[in-house]
């Protein structure tokens, strides 16, 4: 049950009832209504912003409009009160009535609970991490890698049919230096001695094992041999361990995508070709000159006639270069022929998890869509992950031995496990830097939200593990009456598993799944304070032998809260453990 979609759905009618009565007027556009939890809960349970947004369409004042309505809600069921608020919010206070309703409803739902049907099936494709196969995933990787997979997640959980993918990008130059450093590395595995790693080459040591791959492979074959002969099939073999490397590294982190999708594969399939070709018929390429960029002009830059997408008629800053001056295709080329595979794969959404340095990318990437699909046809959403700085105990961590130059993925979660990287890297907005300090993010108290919500879904367990042992299993016939639940630390948690439903649909439509961590934190705390409610106050505990309808009670409302926590640190893709 969404308490507040079902709240939301009385004022609408209310709103109908009131135009079909002739008190204002009808057909309004209803999209700006809000059914919401109040800033000040001592404002009441449910508040809405209808006679603001719709007095002036109405034809009546803000007041005036609130008042008729709260005339309605007021005798609608489950409602004690509605209030006016300021120049016209209304809050509703409801019955006491509801919370059974509502725990009832939740306690039904179990695993399903907060989840929806908000998303209708459309299809809505996912593409993150998307690192170049030149080596393993760094720490900056990780935080988009966390982002994208639980942003996949909560978006199936209320509904969309979602695709999580990885574009390799396996052609251009940063590949054929892979290539280069591998070759490296195989005359390494052969004995020879190669010195010191030349500047511009991958150094990192996760290079000899293909090199050992390679001279297990083909001996001395590529040993004196022109580049010609040996780039292909080494750069092949380097790219398809660092792969498996890649995925390795986000198994750790419980992340498996469904798609990987090949840069390659359009330039060998023609697709991009056809994509230019296609673009060039619409009569969005053209043959032109761009201005120099502004400021300092680069030292390599040409002013010449070059192929050039019309990015700017779909509201980009500039039109975009579609060929080098060799020739060949530019990296945005297959962009743009891969976001027409992807179109034509049937998404309506296209979600990207890109580096917070890729921000240029936000309006060509949808430009390219509008120009693809026709304008509106599809929704192109670029979220940015901002950086992650790696502490110990306030000391910066140094680089990583093993990657050469950075701090990787694995060093992370081999050192705290998965579980705390995903929850910490969910527990601020992507937009906002990140600081991991692998001491605080260990550490046993409620400073750290991992430690804690785990620890609140521990509890449970326990508190139901113990009462089973007593006798108090599977409930019987009248033995769950919610309404035996009126004290006000167990209304507060009650009201905060209300919002849950709401909470996950409007994290799904606003793409940000931190805001399932903060309400995490939140329940874990609410609950945890009746917990020490239990300890001073005896009538509060759990388990009250001489009580037995209450104490079944309380164990469903365990199960409720538990089913609450279990199922937002799934959508963190984090595990409810059940003892600590």
């Amino acid at each position: 049950m969404n308490l507040f979609a079902h709240f939301h759905g009385l004022v609408e009618k209310a709103l109908n009832d009131l135009a079909a009565e002739g008190l204002m007027a009808g057909g309004l556009d209803l999209s700006r209504v809000v059914a919401e939890p109040p800033r000040d809960p001592s404002h009441g349970d449910v508040s809405t912003n209808a006679a603001m947004v719709l007095a002036k369409v109405a034809g009546l004042p803000p007041r005036k409009l609130a008042e008729l309505l709260c005339g309605k809600l007021a005798a609608a069921q489950d409602v004690e009160a509605a209030e006016i608020a300021g120049p016209g919010f209304i809050n509703l206070r409801l019955a006491p009535t509801i919370w059974p309703k509502f725990l009832a409803s939740a306690l039904a739902l179990g695993d399903g609970f907060g989840h929806s049907t908000l998303g209708k099936g459309e299809k809505v494709n996912v593409e993150y991490v998307s690192a170049n196969p030149t080596g393993p995933l760094h720490v900056g990787h990780c935080r988009g890698a966390v982002f994208g997979d639980a942003l996949a997640s909560l978006l199936a959980a209320t509904g969309y049919a979602v695709s999580k993918e990885y574009y390799i990008n396996d052609a251009g130059a940063q590949v054929d230096t892979l290539a280069r450093s591998a070759h490296l590395r195989y005359l390494e595995a052969l004995g020879q001695n190669i010195g010191e790693i030349p500047a511009g080459l991958y150094p990192g040591d996760y290079l000899k094992a293909v090199g050992q791959a390679l001279a297990a492979a083909h001996g001395t074959k590529f040993v004196n041999r022109p580049e010609s002969e040996w780039l292909e099939p080494v750069r092949a073999m380097a790219i398809a361990m660092m792969m498996d490397l890649i995925r390795d590294d986000l198994a750790a982190l419980n992340i498996r995508q469904e798609v990987f999708f090949s840069e390659k594969s359009l330039h060998t399939s023609g697709a991009v070709d056809e994509t230019l070709a296609s673009l060039t018929r619409a009569g969005h390429v053209y043959q032109g000159r761009l201005d120099p960029p502004k400021g300092e002009v680069p030292e390599d830059w040409e002013d010449r006639e070059q192929t050039l997408f019309r990015a700017t008629a779909f509201g980009d800053d500039v039109d975009r270069p579609l060929k080098k001056s060799d020739g060949s295709f530019t990296y945005f080329a297959s962009d743009v022929a891969y976001s027409r595979d992807k179109i034509s794969r049937g998404f309506k959404q296209l979600i990207y998890i890109l580096g917070a340095d890729h921000g240029g990318y936000v309006k060509r990437l949808q430009a390219v869509a509008s120009a693809i699909a026709g304008e509106g046809r599809v929704q192109v959403i670029v979220r940015l992950c901002q950086l992650v700085k790696l502490f110990r105990n306030g000391e910066p961590v140094r680089m990583s031995k093993r990657a050469g130059e950075f701090v990787t993925l694995r060093d992370v979660v081999d050192e705290v496990g998965p579980d705390v990287v995903r929850f910490m890297m969910l527990y601020r907005k992507n937009e906002a830097p990140l600081d991991f300090d692998f001491a605080k993010v260990t550490e046993q108290s409620k400073d750290n939200p991992v430690f804690y919500v785990q620890y609140a879904h521990a509890r449970i367990c326990s508190v139901l593990r113990n009462a089973e042992s007593e006798g108090y299993g599977a409930p019987g016939d009248g033995e769950v009456q919610f309404n035996l639940l009126t004290d006000e630390a167990e209304l507060s948690v009650i009201k905060r598993l209300a919002a849950f439903p709401r909470l996950m649909e409007a994290a799904a439509l606003a793409h940000e799944p931190h805001r399932i961590s903060f309400y995490l934190y939140d329940l874990a705390s609410d609950f945890h304070a009746l917990w020490n409610r239990g300890k001073e106050a005896p009538h509060l505990r759990f388990i009250i032998p001489a009580q037995r309808h209450l104490t079944m009670t309380r164990m469903a409302f365990l199960r409720a809260i538990r089913y609450s926590l279990a199922n937002g640190l799934g959508i963190l893709g984090v595990r409810p453990v059940e003892e600590m």
